[in-house]
């Protein structure tokens, strides 16, 4: 190669070009450092370890997670030269990494975001008296998403859901998440409530769910939001902004639909209920007068009319809530990611089709 004589500008902008070709970002774990923000817009730390540290830079506003020094943190950065000759790692993203990192971040930004009042009870919305149209953020791939469809289905059945398939840990899920909860927010015919939902996992699993940005977002959603996040002994910083925690994604599920089975009890115990009042009612009026014998008719009449008009109602109501009859009529439900490319699976009332999309747009 030629030995070129560069001006320092030059030579700068070709080192970061060169950079940018064999290392557009890098992923580095290690221990904070000289952790500093400046002008209340700027934060500087170093990123170190036994035998080297790096300089590392980011806007205030990107700083999605609480630092100190000493925290064990992973990093995506981009490495490059700054004007002044000095190499440095433009931070993009940031995950904290170990239990004692994970704690102490979740506990500073859990006071932080506490004195901003955003876990008040008084923010808290009650969810809608009647869901039919759900908004669920989660992975498809995930056993929380089965579970919660799987308990939806087996209580009631029938309502719609849409589905925002999303990576729900590691350094991307909180980006995705919130795209996935503007979105809905911006189509809000779309749901009467938002749900999210994931299994268990390890803290370092979960931390996708201390984001601040994250949390904030479910804080200010429009829609009313419902948590399934972990196991019952789990608490993540999008738990306490939400509306509704439920300990697990099943009941999440549970949260939101009324038990069928429930109902149909209740509905046997009253029309018990008539019977027996009936009777006694018929009692009174073999030893009563004929007075008495028009009030049991009258109320016969009524109860029984009554009753049977809630037994139709509710056979009426389960029949078409049943996706099987759905199928039958000719609808068909799909799975899957609707985008160019990709393979859905599609279920009609007697097969079920891998197909891939060959063309997506909005209506």
């Amino acid at each position: 190669m030629e030995n070129l004589t560069l001006s320092v500008s030059e030579f700068i902008d070709f080192t970061n070009q060169t950079l940018d070709g064999a290392y557009p970002t890098v992923t580095i774990e290690g221990e904070v450092g000289s952790f500093k923000v400046n002008q209340g817009k700027y934060v500087f730390f170093d990123l170190k370890d036994e035998g080297a540290s790096v300089p590392c830079f980011l806007s205030l506003y990107n700083l999605r997670m609480q630092l100190e020094e000493g925290m064990k943190i992973i990093v995506l950065a981009k490495p490059q030269l700054t004007n002044w000759g000095k190499f440095s790692l433009t931070v993009l993203n940031m995950r904290p990494k170990g239990e004692g990192t994970i704690k102490k971040s979740f506990e500073l930004l859990k006071k932080k975001l506490a004195e901003e009042g955003l876990f008040e009870s008084a923010r808290k919305r009650p969810l809608p008296e009647k869901i039919r149209n759900v908004a669920l953020v989660s992975s498809t791939d995930a056993a929380g998403y089965a579970d919660f469809i799987k308990i939806l289905g087996e209580r009631w059945g029938g309502l719609e859901v849409s589905v925002a398939h999303v990576q729900v840990q590691g350094m991307d899920a909180p980006d995705q998440i919130i795209r996935a909860i503007k979105y809905f927010n911006q189509q809000e015919e779309l749901a009467d409530v938002l749900v999210i939902v994931r299994g268990g996992g390890s803290q370092q699993d979960l931390s996708a769910f201390n984001d601040e940005l994250l949390v904030r977002e479910v804080a200010s959603s429009r829609i009313p939001t419902v948590t399934g996040i972990g196991h019952e002994i789990d608490e993540s910083l999008v738990d306490l902004a939400a509306d509704v925690v439920a300990s697990t994604p099943s009941n999440a599920a549970q949260m939101i639909t009324p038990d069928k089975q429930a109902i149909y009890a209740q509905n046997q115990q009253s029309v018990l209920y008539a019977g027996e009042h009936i009777l006694r009612q018929a009692e009174l009026a073999r030893s009563g007068a004929f007075e008495a014998v028009e009030r049991l008719g009258a109320f016969i009449v009524d109860q029984v009319s009554g009753k049977l008009a809630d037994v139709r109602t509710l056979t009426k109501m389960a029949a078409g809530l049943n996706p099987e009859q759905v199928l039958r009529q000719g609808y068909a439900m799909i799975k899957g990611e609707l985008t160019v490319g990709s393979v859905v699976e599609i279920t009609t009332s007697d097969k079920i089709v891998s197909a891939e999309v060959k063309n997506a747009k909005k209506r």
